[in-house]
């Protein structure tokens, strides 16, 4: 079978379309035959060496794929053979043709949702939810949702009225992603590629924002606490856009009586994990989450347009394509 294999740490180039051979479910899982393969941001990090890898290149590449059952191990009922579903790997084996993934990874996808669309949500949707459901929101907080035109963000703003928010805003980098954020439901953006954007904020509704969906990380959380509700104002930090986590410590919050919340590590996965089947039941109602379908074999190019941050969408690989 086709399949990408990660050769190194390093740009997009070590990422090699190769023959390797068909995977065979093993006790528990299954094989799937692969339809969308998500490009993941987090993806390019790994494959850059910015993170660890689970196993050690040379090794097929890959997190999560969608696509058919079409063979099930010992102890896996044969009766799901057929199915559609999204998949998670172990951390590896996601970029090909066929894909053996633990049945328990499996996620069904519901009849009126294509496989690119479950692939590109499956996710950043689910972590939005997941991060939704933590918020605990009573229909009155006023929220700040940071990157809120693409991947989490983007869900975030789409669903953060269901969940009970009463005013959003987000931020956005740039004037296309600002104005995407408003299609996508913000009340109100900031743009937060210009200087001194958290003053901003804090100038404009000191004291008032309840909740902030922390993505960007680094400085700009410890600036964004003067704007926070005193007593109940609640940050969930979940991602580091900025390079860095957020530089926020106990001496920061306890003045104001200010929480935050590290949305990550093994717990956390398991939440976003039971997210996937409220997550995937909700696309039909979302902005379309796919802007790119490239051939298995342009991976490369796939993670240089991730990594150009251009993009609204999700790119798609399409195993059996052609370019």
């Amino acid at each position: 079978m086709q399949a990408i294999v990660m050769t190194g740490s390093g740009g997009p180039e070590v990422l090699v379309p190769r023959e390797v051979p068909t995977p065979q479910p093993g006790t528990g899982e299954v094989l799937i035959r692969a339809t969308a393969i998500p490009v993941l941001f987090p993806e390019t990090l790994l494959r850059s060496g910015a993170f660890p890898m689970v196993t050690p290149p040379p090794v097929v590449f890959g997190h999560q794929v969608a696509g058919e059952i079409v063979d099930v191990g010992a102890e896996v009922p044969h009766d799901l053979v057929g199915r559609r579903v999204v998949a998670a790997t172990a951390g590896t084996g996601s970029y090909a043709e066929f894909v053996c993934t633990p049945a328990g990874n499996t996620t069904f996808v519901p009849d009126d949702v294509s496989a690119d669309d479950a692939a590109a949500t499956m996710m950043s949707g689910s972590i939005a939810v997941a991060l939704l459901e933590a918020a605990n929101l009573t229909g009155t907080e006023t929220i700040v949702v940071e990157a809120g035109a693409t991947g989490v963000g983007s869900y975030l703003v789409q669903l953060v009225r269901e969940f009970g928010a009463a005013h959003i805003i987000a931020t956005a980098g740039g004037a296309t992603k600002t104005a995407h954020a408003h299609t996508l439901g913000a009340d109100r953006v900031i743009d937060h590629r210009a200087e001194r954007w958290t003053e901003t904020l804090t100038a404009d509704a000191p004291g008032t924002i309840d909740v902030v969906f922390d993505s960007l990380g680094g400085t700009a959380a410890a600036e964004l606490l003067g704007a926070m509700t005193p007593g109940s104002g609640r940050m969930l930090s979940y991602g580091w856009l900025s390079g860095a986590p957020a530089q926020v410590s106990a001496t920061d919050l306890i003045p104001s009586g200010l929480t935050l919340t590290a949305c990550a590590g093994p717990a956390w996965q398991q939440r976003t994990d039971r997210a996937r089947a409220g997550t995937l039941a909700r696309i039909p109602a979302l902005a379309p989450p796919v802007e790119t379908v490239l051939p298995l074999a342009a991976a490369a190019r796939g993670h240089e347009l991730v990594e150009s941050r251009r993009l609204l969408g999700k790119v798609i690989l399409r195993p059996g394509a052609t370019a």
